[in-house]
């Protein structure tokens, strides 16, 4: 379905290839939003369209927080509970998970795809710290924007394991609602930073589109 939708937007902007600027994109939204997916045919759009073909870098910060609370060790175990319960992880573990990966990975020279992160708005502003030590200019957000009830049928059909028990579930959106809706809010409204609220009750193919004709004006 992907590489179907990315075959048909391919045809419609055959003639955008330019030399592209450093892009610095900054996912966020509501559990089984699709950010992952919008990530991943969003980097394909930018590796075919940008002259120069610079790298990517892309953090994914739910996929290493779940290797990450699989083993055993002090700090693990402590991380596991508050998963099992599904409650909010403190903020100065998101950030070492994602801070950490920046250090390793970060060389200076790629387009910069950011998904799950921030999740509070103390951990926005950090985020903004790492982004100016980085020289990153103005990111993109892009606001993957879900109502909570499309948000809880989605990780009802989903499957995941973290998606299973209803109660879990309702704990997850209520934490959206009180951490990371501050921090969406704080973002829509800085100017440093381009704002872009997406409408994602749409078809995947849709969304991609509405992405791409927003951010790029194609």
């Amino acid at each position: 379905m992907l590489l179907n939708i990315l075959i048909g937007f391919t045809k419609l902007t055959a003639n955008t290839l330019t030399k592209m600027d450093l892009q610095t994109f900054i996912f966020i939204g509501r559990s089984g939003c699709g950010k992952g997916t919008q990530v991943e045919l969003l980097k394909k759009y930018v590796e075919e369209h940008d002259s120069e073909k610079k790298p990517s870098y892309y953090l994914e910060t739910g996929a290493r927080f779940r290797d990450f609370l699989s083993k055993d060790g002090y700090s693990n175990v402590l991380a596991r509970e508050i998963a099992e319960k599904a409650e909010l992880q403190p903020s100065f573990l998101a950030v070492w998970m994602w801070a950490n990966n920046f250090l390793e990975n970060i060389k200076g020279g790629e387009h910069i795809f950011i998904d799950g992160t921030p999740r509070t708005l103390p951990e926005t502003y950090i985020l903004e710290t790492a982004l100016n030590f980085y020289n990153r200019g103005r990111a993109k957000v892009i606001y993957l924007n879900v109502s909570r009830e499309e948000s809880e049928k989605r990780l009802a059909l989903r499957g995941r394991n973290d998606d299973k028990k209803i109660g879990d579930i309702e704990k997850r959106l209520n934490w959206f609602d009180s951490d990371v809706v501050p921090a969406v809010m704080y973002l829509s409204q800085s100017k440093n930073h381009d704002f872009f609220d997406i409408d994602a009750e749409q078809s995947v193919e849709d969304v991609y589109k509405e992405i791409i004709a927003k951010i790029f004006n194609v």
